[in-house]
């Protein structure tokens, strides 16, 4: 069985990742893309769907043991996990190097700390998310594991031997001593990959987390959790584009046992947009620029057809397929790839991508004249739809709606355009717009907003509220000091809080359809409980925003790292891991936190 979400550790080339168990099993692992074949699937399976162990040896119907100790070398992606066995302490550095045109490659060092400590790899490979058992071969001396287009390389220091369709290594090491073992992907129709030099990679890897994390401008109290999460978002980043995906995972569920199990390995624009925010915040303008020329090619002019969603490479099309051989983790199916909701319309995406362009150009970013068109184009297709019902942020399968996030992030795109325009950056209907943007705001104004409950609610004629309502102050839709905000933070805090002071995303309602047209329920969105840190800082209520955000803050794992949502009921973390959605708020809400004093010591 795989391990609790939050007992993984993710390691990562900025093209690809891999999820490490406490145990030192590597559960999951595409190759060579985020969005490629798992050739590791056991965190949605079983071990029959592939897996690779390494730690201190134990007997066969032994479960392995945890990690004593585990910890990330620094500011790096380099994990370190060490076990204190009867015998002496052994040390496994896992590690991706990250890589222009090399093979993707996943290093682990074996190196003894004391005693003399018996050691075992365990390598089960599984093709098409464990669905194809490869060909298994030696060649030149070298281990190589085929099926159809894929092949990997598995190269050590250490004797290896087969047995029930997996590859065995044991060996004992002292203290100084290190084994080293290398997985290399390649083409199966090309030649081999060059042989791995596993020390130094591993120095080259430290140097380059050193020189990238020196880039940080923030020094605030939070520095800790701020430079994880910066990490986390580089390691989400396909290098070769600049596309940042949601997650590295799919399926992971965000309700144990149900059904609520996405594949989260593509680029959300939202999500991209917000994560470019808070990059040139902290002073990661290339991977900003990045980012902005990825949009760029991947919306190619047509803002008409604007997705939500897009492939790491611009890709459009991204087919929903359940893959039934997997049972899911722990039994929640079905086991999603691809994503049907790519071609939802989503307004407040418009407003998102609109924001980043704009705040990119506030920062000094080179000016980009396309990247000024699009956000023209944007408003023109805005004109005509902004009045529409959508599916909305939280991407419901249910009937669409009138959303008043949607509408407000609307409001957003046009109000930042207006501003473009004014700066002399660019030309359009100034007079038109302005009429336009007024429109809107007097609208969600009229039609979202309940004068008896003093609140907006989640879309118009509704009674159900929304935490994407959170962000009416933080986008200047009105000041935090208007009744109406502050009527919508408490109603918030009300009737959308778990019993440990956690905020849901909208209400669900267990075995019956709601408002997302799913059964089930899910667990506290961590994201809108960074929102909510950040209003009450903003409504000047600062020593309760920072115990909240401090209080989320515990709920990391050992390494700093974030699921998309708390179970409140279960104590643990569900969905898809690490989630760029979660750290990116948590940056957010630290410099909001950080600019207010508003912190201990």
């Amino acid at each position: 069985m795989a391990g609790r979400i939050e007992d993984y550790a993710l390691i990562g080339d900025m093209q690809t990742a891999a999820l490490v168990c406490r145990d030192g099993t590597v559960d999951w692992l595409c190759l060579p893309r985020f969005d490629s074949h798992a050739i590791f699937a056991g965190l949605l399976g079983t071990e029959e769907h592939g897996f690779w162990r390494l730690g201190p040896a134990c007997s066969t119907d032994a479960t392995p043991p945890p990690a004593d100790r585990r910890t990330y070398r620094g500011d790096s992606l380099i994990l370190e996990s060490e076990w204190d066995t009867p015998r002496g302490t052994v040390r496994v550095i896992d590690f991706m190097p990250p890589r222009e045109n090399a093979a993707p490659q996943l290093i682990r060092i074996v190196e003894g700390v004391s005693g003399r400590v018996p050691v075992q790899s365990t390598l089960r490979m599984r093709f098409s998310y464990g669905r194809v058992v490869p060909w298994v071969h030696r060649h030149d001396g070298r281990t190589v594991a085929v099926a159809g287009p894929d092949s990997v390389w598995f190269d050590t220091s250490a004797e290896t031997y087969g047995e029930s369709l997996t590859t065995y290594t044991d060996f004992t090491v002292s203290p100084g001593e290190r084994v080293t073992f290398t997985l290399s992907w390649q083409p199966s129709h090309q030649a081999p990959p060059g042989l791995p030099e596993p020390e130094q990679q591993l120095e080259a890897t430290e140097e380059f987390w050193r020189e990238w994390v020196d880039h940080c401008t923030y020094h605030g109290p939070y520095r800790e959790a701020v430079v994880r999460s910066l990490i986390t978002l580089k390691a989400l980043t396909y290098a070769p584009t600049g596309g940042i995906v949601a997650a590295p995972t799919t399926s992971l569920p965000e309700d144990i046992g149900g059904v609520r199990n996405w594949d989260y390995r593509y680029t959300w624009l939202r999500d991209a947009a917000i994560t470019l925010s808070s990059l040139l915040r902290t002073g990661y303008r290339e991977e900003a620029r990045a980012w902005r020329e990825w949009l760029l090619r991947a919306v190619a002019g047509d803002p008409e057809n604007l997705q939500i969603m897009y492939g790491i490479a611009g890709e459009r099309e991204l087919g929903e397929a359940e893959l039934d051989w997997l049972p899911g983790y722990e039994n929640s199916s079905p086991v999603r790839v691809g994503n049907g909701a790519a071609h939802q319309l989503q307004l407040d995406v418009y407003g998102e991508v609109t924001e980043a362009l704009h705040l990119a150009h506030m920062t000094g970013l080179a000016r980009n004249d396309y990247a000024s068109l699009l956000q023209l184009k944007l408003i023109h297709y805005l004109e005509d739809h902004w009045d529409e019902p959508d599916e909305g942020i939280w991407e419901v399968r249910g009937p669409r709606r009138h959303f008043v996030h949607s509408k407000v992030m609307a409001w957003v795109a046009v109000d930042r355009t207006i501003k473009l325009i004014e700066s002399g950056d660019a030309n359009g209907p100034l007079e038109k717009w302005r009429q336009l943007r007024e429109d809107i705001h007097r609208d969600v104004c009229e039609r979202g907003y309940d004068k008896e409950r003093n609140t907006f609610t989640q879309s118009y004629g509704s009674k159900e509220l929304d935490a994407a309502l959170l962000l009416i102050p933080q986008m200047g839709f009105l000041p935090p000091d208007d009744k109406r905000v502050i009527g919508t933070i408490e109603a918030i805090q009300r009737e959308l809080s778990t019993s440990d002071g956690f905020i849901l995303r909208y209400p669900t309602d267990g075995s019956h359809e709601g408002v997302d047209g799913l059964p089930g329920d899910e667990g506290a969105f961590l994201a809108c409980s960074f929102w909510m840190a950040d209003d009450l800082a903003m409504i000047g209520r600062v020593d309760e925003a920072r115990k909240l955000f401090e209080r989320l803050l515990a709920l990391r794992n050992d390494l700093g790292l974030l699921a998309e949502e708390w179970d409140s009921r279960l104590q643990r973390q569900v969905g898809n891991f690490p989630q760029a959605f979660s750290h990116v708020p948590l940056i957010d809400t630290a410099l909001r936190l950080t600019a207010s004093g508003a912190y201990a010591g």
